[in-house]
């Protein structure tokens, strides 16, 4: 029998969307809780005082004390290739992806430097509290095993694919649609299923592959029934344009995309900033994801996301938080969620904490068609956590002693916290991550009432 973790302290996790229901029927407080994991898994959660006598004699209980539990932030789009190139001016998106990203993107050829910027982008990661990510490579098949390889051995859960891209780029960053096809289905063969690896199907975006590309990329993700497709839509309204010049047959962005038979389950689309109604019904219909990407939006004034229409009732999309590194400008999912609060607010929509560590977390894993693994704390689940520190810096341990209950604590966290708030992340059970605390008794944050 493997070994048993148990951690103490207090914990949150999401159970329901909270956009769709009650937000007092959604989530699970518990003030003192212990969570137990065995195998990858969590075995038990709930009030300490109840399963703390079920523990053997010998097991360690390593206790959290004025800090929160949580599962494991997910990030629903990201370039790990882009790390190095993260805060580079550009006057827009376009202008952006020639200056800095294309050339950043060809050193991928070299192994070494593959495995080594994939080494820092999941140190980074980890450290944020971020247990998995869907991750664009680059064209190379390099990029795609280097970054496996890395989060192999961490054991993490992630999505991760080669890019595709025949026209609209360096030639250097070119493949053809049958070279795609056959490297995608080898890295599908060689990754998806390994280990806690999936696969994701990656064309960058309409502009940069032809029709024959995007039929190409159609058939090969149709025939490995399990593995994604993630791509971007409407980030600028310049690309839109763009778009509509390429495919002018299709009714608009999101069309383009379901004429090649490219939307559905298990497809995230990043951004989406400037999507119609009909586009929404679209997503929605198919069942296929949008990964909001604020601190990016903002970084290159691409335009405010409409959280209102995106989860609007009628015909709700599913909808997960993203860092879009190098663009996005943080590793931390807390400053994601500040950042959508704030696109949320200019667009006429209060975008509460509840709401936004559920797009970080369940909601998140939801749009990923993983809700069943990962995104929550229950039994059962893959018990991959992160460990907030209340305190972790002198104004947020100040701020917390003036809250007085959870909704205002974890506003509280999302607008003050950072890189630094994370100070332990489990992966599949096991601690990959932690920072020591400090004894700050004058920061003692008092028990909180669930409102």
């Amino acid at each position: 029998m493997s070994s048993i973790t148990a951690i103490r302290g207090a914990a949150l996790s999401y159970s329901q969307d909270p956009f769709q229901n009650a937000v007092e029927d959604c989530f699970r407080y518990e003030a003192d809780a212990l969570i137990i994991m065995q195998d990858g898994r969590v075995i038990a959660f709930g009030p300490a005082s109840e399963i703390v006598g079920t523990l053997a004699g010998d097991v360690e209980v390593t206790r959290y004390d004025n800090c929160l539990i949580l599962p494991g932030f997910i990030d629903c789009h990201v370039h790990y290739p882009q790390t190095e190139i993260i805060g580079a001016y550009g006057k827009h998106l376009l202008d952006w992806l020639q200056n800095y990203t294309f050339i950043a993107e060809q050193k991928f050829k070299d192994r070494d430097h593959a495995h080594n910027t994939a080494k820092v982008f999941l140190r980074e990661s980890i450290r944020c509290g971020t247990t998995t990510s869907a991750v664009f490579c680059t064209v190379d098949p390099i990029s795609v095993d280097a970054f496996f390889a890395e989060a192999q051995k961490l054991n993490m859960r992630n999505i991760a694919g080669k890019v595709l891209m025949d026209r609209n780029a360096p030639p250097e960053l070119l493949d053809t649609p049958q070279q795609g096809y056959d490297q995608t289905q080898a890295l599908i063969d060689r990754w998806h299923g390994k280990g806690r690896a999936l696969y994701g199907v990656t064309p960058r975006f309409a502009p940069t592959s032809s029709p024959e590309q995007m039929e190409m990329t159609a058939s090969v993700w149709h025939q490995n029934p399990g593995t994604y497709l993630q791509s971007h839509v409407s980030e600028t309204a310049s690309e839109v344009a763009w778009v509509k010049e390429l495919f002018p047959a299709c009714r608009n962005y999101v069309d383009v995309y379901a004429h090649f038979g490219q939307l559905g389950e298990r497809c995230i689309l990043g951004h989406g900033v400037h999507l119609s109604e009909d586009e929404f019904a679209e997503l929605h219909e198919s069942g296929t994801a949008i990964a909001h990407c604020p601190t990016s939006n903002l970084f290159l004034g691409s335009g405010l996301f409409e959280m209102s229409m995106a989860v609007n009732p009628r015909r709700p999309v599913r909808v997960g938080l993203a860092t879009d590194l190098g663009a996005g400008t943080n590793f931390s999912q807390l400053v994601t969620m500040n950042e959508a609060y704030k696109i949320a607010q200019l667009r006429g929509y209060a975008l509460s904490a509840h709401h936004a560590y559920y797009l970080a977390t369940r909601g998140a894993a939801r749009a990923l068609y993983l809700e069943d693994k990962i995104g929550s704390i229950a039994v059962g689940m893959e018990a991959d956590l992160v460990v907030l520190d209340l305190a972790a810096t002198p104004v947020l341990g100040y701020r917390m002693q003036h809250t007085s209950n959870l909704e205002e604590m974890l506003f509280v966290l999302m607008t003050l916290g950072d890189d630094r708030t994370a100070c332990a992340t489990y992966i599949a059970g096991e601690r990959v991550y932690s920072r020591e605390l400090q004894v700050r008794k004058e920061m003692f944050v008092p028990s909180l009432q669930v409102e």
